[in-house]
């Protein structure tokens, strides 16, 4: 693992408006520990080809589990979860 993959693992955190966020871009209903579990899991089942910064911001795509999340790359807060079919008709 990279010193980056790891750092995003290590210091990920979340706030109260975050999980209500995810929640509604994924359709799910999902309290807090199973969407930190679940982002654990996409985190860690990443390959690092796949964790791409630009600017203040991580983006970490994974096919398999069809979702990007955004994370600050200073504070290392989840900012969103998003679909990536979603994101491909928005392109």
């Amino acid at each position: 693992m990279t010193n980056r993959k790891q750092q995003i693992i290590q210091y990920i955190c979340y706030t109260e408006l975050v999980y209500g966020r995810i929640n509604k871009k994924l359709s799910t209903d999902f309290d807090r520990q199973k969407i930190e579990s679940l982002l654990l899991e996409i985190l860690q089942d990443t390959d690092e080809d796949d964790y791409f910064k630009k600017g203040k911001n991580f983006y970490i795509s994974n096919v398999k589990h069809n979702v990007r999340i955004t994370i600050n790359s200073y504070t290392f807060r989840v900012i969103t979860v998003d679909r990536l079919d979603k994101l491909k008709v928005c392109l």
